[in-house]
Order: structure tokens, then sequence, then C-alpha cells
């Protein structure tokens, strides 16, 4: 049995084999160009993430100035322009206009009479973005009405290098002398080492400085020669060397020892922290025994002032005597650094550049938002990358924790100025200052506990659990000071046995 091959029609014979023929033909074409014109994009992205930015402007350790920076790296300039921007969640930030924030006694009356004697009682506002930070320190009737160290300006300006020019090249002993001098004659220091651009282009004239004084810039915490993160503050350099000592790494530098990701927090750390930056000694980070409250509290009642007048020893660290109990309190600054170091997103190794200066993608290259602000107010970035909840409950979350805090500090608040009372009742009836003694160091307790949870800007967010145990205590030290001044009052006022 034999077979028959049937010779295949040709495709002038066959107009449908025709048709698949060169469809076939165009479609390899079209592959052939798709998966060319992808391996070039791959290439081109490739060299875009090689190749982030161009130096057109030569920057240097002398350059406070952030425009000259942001003619290399625009995209992250944009970004920190932004920081001129009102921006306001419920519990912290300003709120729409370019006149300076509103009082925080606005929202706390207690606050007042709390700092009765200090600087604070007169002017304590809202914070504002990056771009205000040496404007409205400027402004505060704390400085224009108040003497105030020229210390003050170590985070608030872009002081590096007026520390180097005063130090004959050691930023150390720069720190020291400027720290010695008044506020006014330190910000002039300042002034006379700076760049001569303005600030923001297009940003309240408040927040302009063509006089050369410019808030931190980017200078602070990049290397202009290499951008790799790293820390210039004085005192958070002394502060982190002590901390990391008490933890057992002695010989600490965190320029050479830190991780990158650790530097992506300390950046942050060098101001956003508690400090002592009075008159009477230099500026110093209280971390020798940690960063716990308590721990704070320990290393301030430790250090004494320098000898005056005679005195065999220095008194004991305060920041002021209150005007109506005379007791010696601690101010607390802005412990965001020390908070955050006792919660749940420092022990997963998040940094705070991961919440409040999110990663967002511009082209192939991974952009850092120099917009810094609340993660409130940027969820999707910020909050959703790690947590797969929707950005209501995400805020919800955050919100119910920081309520919950504000009115753990609300009747902390209440418990102080009961206290308060007390205690003055008993210096009216004549209370002598031995008897007063013991009433006015748990003043000292509360009023630092206190204030260490309302300095804060996350109104406990930062560590919840903290927070609470905080105010926690101080509810009770300010309530058993109440209870030991009452008791100093005569029997037929109604005082407690």
């Amino acid at each position: 049995m034999t077979t028959t091959e049937t010779p295949a029609p040709s495709p002038e014979k066959d107009p449908a084999g025709k048709r698949r023929f060169v469809l076939a033909v165009a479609g390899a074409a079209l592959l052939t160009a798709l998966v060319t014109a992808l391996l070039t994009n791959i290439f081109q992205h490739k060299q875009e993430a090689k190749n982030s930015y161009i130096r057109f402007v030569n920057v240097t350790e002398e350059t406070t100035d952030p425009a000259p920076w942001g003619v290399n790296w625009p995209r992250e300039f944009d970004t920190y322009k932004l920081t001129s921007r009102p921006s306001r969640t419920r519990f912290g930030g300003h709120g729409g206009s370019e006149a300076l924030p509103r009082e925080k006694a606005d929202q706390s009356p207690w606050l007042q009479r709390a700092f009765a004697g200090y600087a604070f009682a007169i002017d304590y506002r809202d914070r504002r973005g990056h771009a205000y930070m040496l404007a409205d320190q400027e402004m505060t009737r704390r400085v224009t009405e108040r003497s105030q160290p020229g210390s003050c300006l170590h985070c608030h300006s872009s002081v590096i290098p007026t520390y180097r020019r005063l130090g004959e090249g050691d930023v150390m002993k720069g720190f020291e002398a400027l720290g010695r001098l008044s506020y006014a004659q330190a910000h002039a220091e300042v002034v006379k080492t700076g760049s001569m651009n303005p600030l923001i282009e297009g940003a309240a004239q408040t927040a302009r400085h063509a006089d050369g004084a410019h808030p931190v810039s980017c200078v602070d915490c990049h290397d202009p020669a290499t951008m790799q993160l790293r820390v210039t503050r004085p005192g958070f350099i002394r502060g982190i060397a002590a901390l990391m000592a008490h933890l057992g790494k002695p010989d600490y530098e965190p320029n050479r020892d830190a991780t990158r990701q650790e530097m992506r927090t300390f950046v942050c750390a060098q101001c956003h922290v508690e400090y002592y930056c009075g008159p009477k000694t230099t500026l110093f980070f209280p971390w020798t025994n940690g960063l716990k409250v308590e721990e704070i509290e320990a290393t301030y009642d430790a250090t004494r002032f320098p000898p005056e007048g005679g005195e065999k020893e220095g008194h004991r660290f305060y920041d002021w005597k209150h005007a109506e109990t005379g007791a010696e309190l601690l101010k607390a600054q802005h412990p965001e650094f020390e908070l955050y170091s006792q919660g749940v997103h420092a022990r997963a190794g998040v940094a705070c550049a991961d919440c409040h200066m999110p990663y967002e993608r511009q082209g192939a290259t991974k952009v850092s938002d120099h917009w810094v602000r609340s993660p409130l107010l940027n969820v999707a970035r910020a909050c959703q990358p790690c947590h797969a909840v929707s950005e209501d409950e995400l805020r919800l979350r955050a919100e119910t924790i920081q309520s919950r805090n504000f009115a753990l500090l609300e009747r902390g608040g209440a418990a102080l100025l009961e206290m308060l009372g007390a205690i003055k009742d008993a210096k009216a009836a004549g209370a002598k200052e031995e008897q007063l003694a013991p009433a006015l160091e748990l003043h000292r307790k509360a009023q630092w506990r206190l204030d260490f949870i309302a300095a804060e800007n996350s109104m406990g967010f930062h560590a919840p659990q903290e927070s609470a145990r905080v105010l926690a205590e101080a509810i009770d030290y300010a309530r058993q000071a109440e209870i030991t001044a009452l008791k100093l009052l005569p029997k037929a006022a109604g005082a407690p046995k």
C-alpha cells in the first residue's frame, strides 16, 4: 500500500495561509521591537539609578544655604521647601496662616500656671515646619523678652561652620565658645558665618534669612562630598557616646560605628531630644544613665552646676524655681528620640525617616521625602508599606492612642493645679522651708513626668504604654505632694491626719 502526499498550496493559491504568514512575520517583528524597548528601558533605568544626580554646583562644609544643594538634588529640595506649608493634626502643628501658631495653653490652660516664673509661661506655641525653626525662635517672646544663651542655636540653625570658625577649626571648642555668649551675640556670629542667599523662594518672609542665618540645612545631615548621612551636632555626639558607654560600648563614634538604618534615626535625634541649654553650663544631653524618664531624672539629680560665690560645690541641677511653690524644677524640651526608643517601632528597627520621610519612586530613582511631617498626613507611604490595613483604620488607631494619652495628660494637669494650691496654702499658713521640702521634691518629680509627655510631639504615640506609665506616675506624685502639703495645714482647715 502506498500513500501519496498532497503538496501544500502556495501562498498565492491559499489566501488564508498568506495572511497567517504575514501575521507571523509582523508578530515576530513586534515582539522583537517590544523586547528591544524593554531592554533599552531597563538599561536606561539602571543608568538613572546608578547616576541619581549630577553636580552642577560645588557644595562644601560651609554651604549652609540649602538652595545650592537644591541645584544638584532638586527632587529632595522641592520637598524640603514644602516644610514652609502649614500642616496640622489633631494634637499638633500649625493650622493655616503665616502668623505664629497658637499657644499650647489655648488647649491646655494649666500649662501657664505650671510654668509660673519661667519663660514658657509667657510664650509656648505649637510647632511649625523646619523652614520656620529659626524664624520662630527669633520671634518668640521667650527670646525677645527674656535673656537666653547662645546654645539655643545648637538645634535651630545651621551652626557648625560657626562652631568651626570660633574654635579655629575645632568644632567642640567653638560649640563651647558660642554657648557662653548671649543669644543676640551668638546669632550675630551665625549670621557672620552664613551664606547670603534666601532660604526658600516664595515662602513667608519670616522664613527667609537673607542675612546669612539658616535653619537646619542639608549640610547638617549629609556629607557634601559623598552625600552619606552623618551627624554633626556636638551635643548629640557627646550624648550618644555617654549612652553607649552606659550600655557597655565605650569609645563609640556614631559616624564610624552606626549602621545606615541607625543613622536614619540619629540625624533626627541630633535635635528632637531632651537637653539642657541654659546659661550655667555647656549644653548637654542627659543620657549618662539611659533614656527613660527616671534615668534622665537621675542624671539631672546627680548633676551640679559650677560653684558660685565661694561655694564648695555647685548647686544641684534645676531649670528654674517655680514662682508659687519655690520648687527647683526640670523643664523637658521635646524628647521624641527618648520616647520613641521605648516603643514598638524602635524595637522593630523602624527609623524616624521611615515614617516621617518615607521613600517614593520618581522614575527609577528612590527619593526620600524631605517634607518632614506627621505620618498621619501621609498614611499611604508612611504606614501602609508595613501595615496592610486601610488608611482610615490606621489613622483611627493612632488617634485613639493619642486621645487616651491626652486625657491622662489633662488629668495630670488637674492634679498638678490642685497640688500647687495645696502647697501655696501651706506656705500661707506658715509652713517652714524644711517642712515643705518633701512636697517640693514630689512637685519636681510630678511636673518632670507630666512635662516629659506634654513636650514630646507625638502625644504618646511613639510609645503608648510607656507614655501612660509616665503620666500615671505624674498623677500619683502630684497627689502625694498635695496630701503632704495638706498635712501642714491647721487641722481646723480640714487637713488629713
